[in-house]
C-alpha cells in the first residue's frame, strides 16, 4: 500500500517536472523555423534574460543498468513518503498505544488533571517504546537494513525481510480472535507462515488487542483511587461536611499513596514484563 502511494506521488512529479521540458522545446522549433532576423533577435533577448544558462533536469524511471533498484531521486522519494508514515507507524505497530493509554488512565485516576503534563507521558512512553522494541529494531537492522546497505539484496527484498520481524512481534501481542476475526473479513484462509499475512490484517487486529489490554490495566490502577474517594467521602459525610468536595480532600492521600508504593516503578515494570 505504502509503495504504491509512493509510485502514485512520483509519477505525479514527473510529469509536472517534464512539462517545462515540453514546453522549452516547443519554443526552441518554433524559434528555429522563423526568419534570421528574428532568431538573432530572440537570441540575444534569451542571452539578457538568460534562459540558457538554465540546466536540465531529468528524471528517469527505468531502473539504469539493467538494476532491480529504482534512481537515486526515486529513493529518496520513496523514504520521504514513508516517513510521513512515521506518527502511525510509531502509535500503531509498536508498544506505544498501550504505555500512553496506560500513563493517561493512571493520571486521570489521581486526579492531578494536567500534572504530569502530555509532553512528559508521550516522552517517556516514546522511551519506553524504544526500550522494549529495540530487540525487534535490532533484527531488521541486521536482516535487512545492513545488507541493503552493502549492496547485498534489492529494495524489495530488504522491505520483505525487514516487515517479518515487526510482524512476528504484533502477532505474539494479539490475540487469536482479533487477528481470526480481520482475517475472516478479509476473506482470508489458514496460512501457514507469518510472511503470508499481511500488515493491513495484523494491524488493526494488534491495535484492538493492545487497547483491550491497555483498558484492563487502567481497571487495576482505578480500584485503589477509588477506594480512597470512598473512604473520604464517608468520612466528611459521617462528620457532616457535606459543601466540601471529597476530591480536595483525598487528592493528597492519592498522591501520598503513590509515592510510598513507588506506583512508578510498579507501573513501568508491569508495562515492560508484559512484553516478554
Amino acid at each position: 500500500m505504502i509503495r504504491h502511494f509512493a509510485f502514485i506521488i512520483i509519477i505525479a512529479t514527473i510529469t509536472l517536472v517534464g512539462w517545462p521540458g515540453i514546453a522549452s522545446a516547443q519554443q526552441g522549433q518554433s524559434t528555429s523555423s522563423g526568419s534570421t532576423t528574428t532568431s538573432q533577435s530572440s537570441s540575444g533577448q534569451n542571452n539578457s534574460i538568460g534562459i540558457g544558462s538554465i540546466p536540465k533536469i531529468n528524471l528517469s524511471v527505468t531502473p539504469p543498468n539493467g538494476k532491480s533498484d529504482y534512481s537515486t531521486a526515486i529513493q529518496i522519494l520513496i523514504l520521504l513518503t514513508i516517513l510521513s508514515f512515521g506518527p502511525a507507524f510509531i502509535t500503531l505497530m509498536t508498544s506505544f498505544t498501550r504505555i500512553v493509554v496506560v500513563f493517561f488512565f493512571m493520571r486521570s485516576a489521581m486526579g492531578t488533571q494536567q500534572s504530569p503534563p502530555n509532553q512528559v507521558l508521550v516522552g517517556l512512553a516514546l522511551f519506553l517504546t524504544i526500550f522494549i522494541m529495540a530487540p525487534v529494531f535490532n533484527q531488521i537492522n541486521h536482516d535487512a537494513i545492513q545488507p541493503y546497505v552493502n549492496n547485498k539484496i534489492t529494495q524489495q527484498e530488504a522491505l520483505d525481510r525487514g516487515a517479518v520481524p515487526l510482524k512476528k512481534f504484533m502477532i505474539k501481542q494479539t490475540r487469536e480472535k482479533d487477528l481470526l476475526m480481520f482475517m475472516d473479513l478479509a476473506k482470508m484462509k489458514t496460512v501457514k507462515d507469518v510472511k503470508q499475512l499481511p500488515l493491513y490484517v495484523i494491524v488493526p487486529s494488534f491495535v484492538i488487542s493492545e487497547l483491550r489490554i491497555a483498558f484492563e490495566i487502567g481497571f487495576l490502577i482505578y480500584l485503589p483511587f477509588l477506594v480512597i474517594d470512598l473512604v473520604v467521602s464517608s468520612v466528611l459525610l459521617s462528620m457532616g461536611i457535606m459543601f466540601l468536595p471529597p476530591v480536595m480532600v483525598s487528592l493528597p492521600f492519592k498522591i501520598l499513596i503513590f509515592v510510598l508504593t513507588d506506583g512508578w516503578y510498579l507501573i513501568v515494570e508491569s508495562l515492560i514484563k508484559s512484553y516478554k
